[in-house]
């Protein structure tokens, strides 16, 4: 049968608000035929290759044009994409990019084909545009402009919309184009307060919390006494603490399904009430912060009450920047195709709650879909802030989220962010550390203290160094608006002041030692400028000599010693070079603190901020980072300090150089992480469902759990408490090893992967070591799956960022879904949208110089097994999130050791058996829960 769609004309006669919709076919692709219907209605299933040619005749109405043409298998074309629609007629509402998507966007019921998933473009657009009519132009008095400027650019949406704004003129360009995107110039000003009291030292019961967490679950709630226990237990570390040094840590291990979120937010809450200062609660990654938030609307339902009291904290490369969003939009003179993309931010930063571009509200679809660089890009990525310089200093998301977390109740933050903010003493934006933490996904504390207290002297940090000092210099093909250097920076500030000057043009002279532009080629041709180029070109003959660089699916790495010739002379040399680089810069900040001191009384506020930001930066940013790298370099003469290991490396990438560098970590992180944040603070909760590993030795768990959170390096004996899950493993839950897949050979691999997931009808969770192992996989398994109508989403391949894969992958029930580690921790899906997980293979550490040092540091082949038990562990927790989930856990490894099936639960049957036989029982599995 089919489908009618509406005209222009019943379009408009239905409803008063006349809209014009474009006469558009409707496509939707597959990996295998696309479905096209026409202006008239008329459906047809058309090979890609034949949709491939269409798009080129007349644009079509999509959903995410650039997926579509990755399906096609074509470049991006014309289209009329629903989703710049929606971005446009409602920014910051969350959408996922999909046929369903749209269907709950729109409240409209779940397609039952392809060919009403297609009808679903047409419905939704009609819907947004009666919407936008509906509205009128006293409510949106800019989007017309807006949408005039980007019609302009070829924005195909721009008749529509201006038609259904009752504009005249329709195809007419805008008088004065990016009037409307202004909007720093319509958002409100913050203000600033006096200083916050210090907090006060009260404790807080075992028997608060209690109350406290029954007040968030609600009467009808049911009572969960893991969840009371565990709330108890944690409110151990909000007590004072007695000795300076000796916080009171509680780590506390509490099982999916134990409620350990409110479990925590119940004594931390009680706590900043009673004391008068917020909480930091923090989590591993930015989809998980917002999660934290969402739990927070229990406790405070009315939102502009929780605005006040939640303030999410992530660092400044997550926020818009205003006066980058400022320049871009003065650059669409010069860049008139940039108008499409730099409108739709507009129209996002004029809704946004709070500017931020990562797992904020920001769509994370819009940036893949017109641009990374005009959407991401837009965000403080180099440290080039100016500061109370900027003429947005009063409306900057970024300033005014750090002044309310200063007078909010709970601050949820991220790992990274305060690791960070530890390693600077609280930094420019705190000021001073908080006294108190939670961190949630507590296993995750190493991994974060090792990306925050290590150091990297490659090419690409030297190139950003290099940058952030001199700006966009002549002759770069980077655009000279978005690089402000430090004469940029500081310029106001020392124009009257010839000795800072000649300060900050000695260091831009002595910058031009770092890396520049085009540093990639000259070392192919072994033509390096400079002393770190020339250095970077003697490590980068060192790793080829010592690697089978042209075999090696990973990034290349070698010891830093024995060096070849050269080498030790190049590095002397840079050393000299970096030691005149880090005079002036010292001398600098010097300087600039001397005027803080000599002009106390003459310097207004927003001045002497600028000042301390200065110093501050050239601390943490210029001088910090010069003199790490001067021991490293030491260090390739001398021993390396036993605390540290090192090594050089060639990052690559579908055989290309990327980055080449010398890297410095600590073999244990938790040592500083111990140092700079755990004994600083006067309480700490450290909390995770993974955070024993379940080797059978209770003592020795906790041990290792002690040494993994930093709580060994701090004085005084952490708390420690366990609650079990209250899911029913045992009955809801199967674990099969294959024992007859080679998992050397891709097509077994593959195959395994196909019938596994045909078995259990999509709902499929697939986990990779490699990035190879995963596009090799879905290349041999998408069409099979697209046959048997299952969609198949990979991390890697598809044109989606990794949160909005998850997203869809939650939203759509019989889908399926490859990824790597990113996915594993950042998934979580109840219910049937996620019933099978296949992992390829024993997920060993990978043999690293760096894993070397660790193991041997922390015993051996024991660390192996810690390591490979806890990813085990971890990504067999992905499957079972609520009370009614059922699921299987299916590894293609026959070489698992028995001596880590521990990683799962106790009693949870494990079965070593063939892939036939594991299919027949996955299948069987799920057609049982079905019926």
């Amino acid at each position: 049968m089919t489908p009618e769609l509406p005209t222009a004309e019943q379009a408009t006669n239905d409803q008063g608000n006349a809209i014009m919709m474009p006469k558009a076919p409707l496509l939707l692709s597959g990996l295998r035929f696309s479905v096209w219907i026409s202006p008239d209605g008329e459906v047809e299933r058309l090979p890609n290759s034949e949709a491939a040619r269409r798009v080129t005749l007349e644009p079509p109405m999509v959903c995410h044009a650039k997926s579509t043409a990755q399906r096609l298998g074509i470049d991006p074309f014309q289209s009329y994409d629903v989703l710049e629609l929606i971005a446009f007629v409602r920014p910051a509402a969350a959408c996922t990019p999909t046929p369903r998507g749209l269907a709950a966007f729109i409240g409209a019921p779940e397609p039952t084909s392809i060919e009403a998933a297609a009808i679903l473009l047409h419905q939704t657009s009609e819907l947004l545009l009666r919407e936008q009519a509906s509205k009128g132009r006293q409510y949106d008095p800019y989007a017309a402009d807006i949408a005039r400027t980007m019609m302009m650019a070829g924005w195909l949406w721009g008749p529509a919309i201006l038609s259904a704004m009752q504009e005249e003129n329709l195809h007419s360009p805008a008088l004065k184009p990016g009037r409307g995107m202004r909007i720093w110039e319509r958002l409100e000003e913050w203000s600033d307060h006096a200083p916050e009291d210090p907090p006060r030292h009260q404790s807080v019961k075992p028997e608060e919390a209690r109350r406290r967490l029954s007040e968030l679950l609600g009467d009808d709630a049911e009572v969960r006494p893991q969840q009371v226990d565990y709330s108890a237990a944690v409110s151990s570390a909000f007590a004072p603490r007695d000795v300076s040094g000796e916080p009171n840590i509680v780590l506390a291990e509490a099982g999916t399904g134990v409620g350990k979120t409110l479990g925590y937010i119940a004594p931390a809450s009680i706590w900043s009430e009673k004391n008068g200062a917020p909480i930091w609660i923090s989590t591993f990654t930015r989809n998980l912060q917002t999660q934290i938030d969402s739990e927070l609307n229990r406790l405070f339902p009315e939102r502009r009450e929780k605005s006040k009291r939640v303030v999410i904290r992530k660092g400044r490369e997550n926020y818009l920047c205003l006066l980058n969003l400022e320049e871009a939009t003065q650059a669409l003179m010069t860049k008139p195709h940039d108008a499409v993309a730099i409108g739709l931010m507009a129209r996002w930063a004029s809704r946004s709650r709070n500017g931020d571009m990562v797992g904020g509200d920001f769509p994370g679809w819009l940036a893949d879909l017109v641009g990374k660089n005009r959407t991401l890009g837009l965000t403080d990525r180099r440290g080039e802030c100016i500061y109370s310089g900027c003429p947005h200093y009063s409306r900057c998301y970024i300033e005014r989220n750090i002044r309310k977390a200063k007078r909010a109740n709970i601050v949820v933050a991220n790992h990274a962010l305060v690791m960070i903010q530890a390693a600077m003493g609280g930094g420019r934006d705190e000021g001073s550390l908080p006294s108190h933490y939670v961190f949630d996904e507590g296993h995750h504390l190493f991994d974060a203290a090792d990306s925050a207290f290590s150091a990297h002297l490659t090419a690409q940090e030297s190139q950003e160094l290099r940058r952030w000092i001199s700006g966009v210099e002549t002759g770069s093909t980077r655009s000279a608006s978005r690089a402000r250097g430090l004469k940029k920076r500081l310029d106001d500030l020392i124009a009257t002041d010839d000795r800072t000057r000649d300060l900050v043009n000695e260091t831009v002279q002595a910058a031009r030692h770092l890396t520049g532009d085009g540093w990639v080629n000259r070392m192919e041709d072994n033509q390096p400028t400079g002393p770190m180029e020339t250095f970077l070109c003697h490590l980068r003959e060192q790793v080829y000599a010592r690697t089978d660089h042209e075999n090696s699916p990973y990034s290349l790495e070698a010891e830093t010693k024995p060096a070849i010739p050269g080498l030790i002379e190049s590095a002397a040399e840079l050393r000299s070079a970096l030691e005149e680089l880090l005079e002036p810069i010292k001398n600098l900040r010097r300087r600039l603190e001397q005027r803080l001191d000599n002009e106390a009384d003459e310097l207004d506020s927003d001045t002497r901020r600028r000042i301390e930001a200065a110093c501050k930066s050239l601390e943490q940013r210029g001088s910090n980072q010069v003199q790490a790298w001067i021991a490293m370099l030491s260090a390739l003469e001398e021993e390396i300090p036993e605390d540290f290991t090192d090594w050089l490396s060639v990052e690559r990438a579908g055989g290309k150089d990327l980055d080449v560098g010398l890297h410095r970590h600590w073999i244990d992180p938790t040592k500083p992480l111990a140092n700079t944040l755990l004994s600083q603070a006067h309480g700490t909760v450290i909390t995770s469902a993974t955070l024993t590993e379940g080797s059978g030795n209770e003592e020795g768990d906790w041990i290792g759990a002690e040494r993994r959170s930093g709580a060994s390096f701090v004085p005084g004996i952490p708390t420690r408490a366990r609650f079990k899950s209250p899911y029913d493993y045992v009955n809801q839950t199967r674990v099969f090893i294959v024992n007859d897949v080679r998992k050397d050979d891709m097509d077994q691999v593959s195959a395994a992967y196909r019938e596994l997931f045909l078995a259990s009808q999509g709902g499929a969770l697939g986990l990779f070591t490699a990035i190879s192992r995963l596009k090799a996989v879905h290349q041999k398994m998408g069409p099979e799956l697209d046959r048997a109508g299952l969609t198949l989403y990979s991390q890697h391949v598809d044109n989606l960022d990794t949160s909005t894969l998850i997203d869809i992958f939650r939203a759509e029930r019989n889908s399926s879904l490859l990824g790597t580690d990113a996915v594993r921790d950042g998934v979580d899906v109840p219910g049937d949208s996620l019933r099978l997980i296949v992992f390829d293979r024993v997920p060993w550490p990978r043999p690293t110089i760096q894993h070397r040092a660790r193991k041997e540091h922390f015993g051996g082949n024991r660390y192996n097994d810690s390591q490979t038990r806890l990813k085990l562990k971890q990504a067999y927790g992905r499957l079972i999130r609520r009370e009614n989930d059922r699921g299987i856990f299916v590894l293609l490894d026959p070489m698992m050791p028995t001596r880590l099936q521990n990683a799962f639960p106790e009693g949870v049957s494990i079965q070593k058996t063939g892939l036939a036989d594991t299919v027949a029982q996955v299948r069987e599995f799920f057609d049982t829960t079905s019926k």
